[in-house]
């Protein structure tokens, strides 16, 4: 760490010397028989200050049921000190956190890979090997089951400074097509791309709807990039992960997918089927509420959408739209013969939490960290309170009656409460499966059977060289990627006739420099 930088970041501690009236009356609690001794991790409760900036709250509420049970548990208690309250944006958050020097005990939230890797380095954040490997043997029994999660979170200079959310899971979002539809025109299931091409006109003109109008919208998605995934039926990519714009490695190199013949003749034959009016022509703009409305009005066809919640559907709009079915079907088989499903749940997240240099407790805090990892503090951060949100049968967490039947989905429940939030914790599948409907399973199941998933990128940590170089023209090769990509499909450009030009944009713009950096890295936290 640099001189400047050890200014910046200063060396005076943070004191946590006035522990809240509420905390002391919930630390009486965290005696024997209110919580298991083994988990408690200091003798006398112990304040750790938190910045944790994430979508859908801007802080840590210490008031969350599941940050309190973990502290009766546990002997810690999280204070609040997130920076950038009145932004929703994380980025500017952290932006905020790292300009004002003093940091709190523990960085955490949403997509905050990136700055801790880059800062860690440098001094702000503790390398977290050694406390690992002696304090936290949950977390160390985990990366030692599945080194690929320590090679996906190491900086560039190959040591950890986070702990993150480890989803679980296999897939996440399916293919849907109204099956009664189909079943209304005589039609099967399409296999492969040519079969999905005439499911769509049939759709358009076929009035499967019944109401004797041209109204049908054969494809529709809430967010427009699920459009792109599309070109996969030409064997091009949209993606390496669960992230849209994001880049993919074949066979050991990594890539951007826009730059490829794939993507070119994907993009092509897109515009094609806009053009004849087989893609809602308000895609770029009808936004999240295209599902709900194109469903409950009987007009939409055929998604790419996440299983539970599609799924509920059918339930949903039993009465309205009688003998509605939005089935899960298998990806279509491409032109070439492959069937892949591109879209998988990322075994590691860019969010979770760090040890900041001004933690004047770090083996304590990794204890913490380690807690979550834990039979208990996984269940916590999963479930809820035991005898609250869930009871356990037979040995299983199972929500209680009052969350399942509740009018507010049990994700939204969750997080009100403090659990599946973006801190370090491993997701327990079982969650989701719970109030997942028996349509969304079946799809689930048939997904599960057949060879679909195709190979992840999990990113890479730049040094500062190369975080320079990627910071130079990458954000404007994206822009214009998307600019390209939405005008393309409107009609606005033809892709043949452009692609030359676009791909000498893209050289011009700094795709080759960013793709260099991107292979040095890779190679080094991957290969080396």
């Amino acid at each position: 760490m640099t001189r400047e930088n050890d200014t910046r970041f200063g060396r005076e501690t943070m004191r946590k010397t006035t522990l809240s009236a509420t905390f002391l009356a919930t630390t009486m609690l965290a005696q024997p028989g209110f919580a298991d001794e083994h988990l408690r991790i200091v003798e006398e409760p112990l304040e750790l200050s938190i910045h944790f900036h994430w979508p859908r709250n801007q802080g840590y509420e210490e008031d969350y049921p599941v940050e309190q049970a973990a502290r009766e548990m546990t002997g810690i208690h999280l204070v609040d000190a997130t920076a950038g309250r009145n932004t929703p944006d994380h980025n500017e958050a952290m932006n905020l956190l790292l300009a004002q020097g003093d940091l709190p005990d523990i960085v955490g939230g949403n997509r905050i890979k990136d700055p801790v890797n880059q800062y860690g380095p440098q001094g702000a954040f503790l390398p977290l090997d050694e406390l690992i490997e002696e304090h936290a043997p949950n977390i160390k029994a985990l990366l030692d089951e599945r080194p690929e999660l320590r090679d996906a979170m190491a900086s560039s200079d190959g040591k950890i400074y986070y702990v993150p959310y480890l989803p679980d899971g296999k897939f996440g979002r399916a293919w849907y097509i109204r099956q009664d539809w189909l079943d209304a025109l005589g039609l099967e299931r399409p296999d492969n791309v040519e079969e999905l091409y005439q499911v769509l006109v049939a759709f358009r003109d076929q009035d499967p709807n019944g109401n004797g109008k041209k109204d049908e919208i054969p494809i529709f998605e809430r967010q427009w990039e699920e459009l792109i995934r599309f070109v996969t039926l030409w064997d091009g990519r949209s993606s390496g992960s669960d992230t849209y714009h994001d880049f993919y490695v074949d066979n050991g190199e990594v890539k951007h997918p826009y730059a490829t013949e794939g993507y070119r003749e994907g993009m092509k034959n897109l515009a094609k089927w806009y053009a004849e009016g087989l893609i809602d022509p308000e895609i770029f703009t009808r936004g999240s509420s295209a599902r709900e409305y194109l469903l409950s009005e009987n007009l939409g066809g055929l998604t790419h959408d996440w299983f539970a919640s599609t799924s509920g559907y059918n339930a949903a709009l039993a009465e309205k739209v009688p003998g509605f079915n939005f089935a899960p079907m298998l990806p279509p088989e491409s032109v070439s013969g492959q069937r892949i499903e591109e879209h998988r749940r990322t075994p590691l997240k860019p969010d979770g939490w760090a040890i900041s240099y001004a933690n004047e407790h770090p083996v304590e805090t990794i204890k913490y960290f380690d807690f979550w990892f834990t039979e208990e503090g996984r269940r916590l951060s999963n479930f809820g309170v035991e005898g609250v949100h869930y009871e356990m049968v037979d040995g299983e967490p199972v929500y209680t009656e009052e969350v399942l039947t509740s009018d507010q989905p049990v994700n939204s429940q969750m997080w009100e409460i403090g659990a599946q939030i973006p801190r370090g914790f491993y997701m327990d599948y079982a969650y989701e499966w719970q109030w997942t409907s028996d349509d969304a399973r079946e799809g689930i199941e048939l997904y599960e059977q057949n060879d679909l998933l195709i190979d992840q990128f999990l990113g890479v940590s730049f040094n500062e060289e190369e975080q320079a170089v990627y910071d130079k023209y990458w954000p404007s090769i994206l822009t214009y990627m998307l600019e390209r990509q939405q005008a393309w499909i409107l009609g606005t450009g033809d892709v043949e006739a452009d692609w030359g030009e676009y791909m000498a944009q893209l050289d011009k713009r700094g795709l080759s420099d960013v793709l260099e950096v991107m292979n040095s890295a890779y190679e080094r936290q991957y290969e080396s």
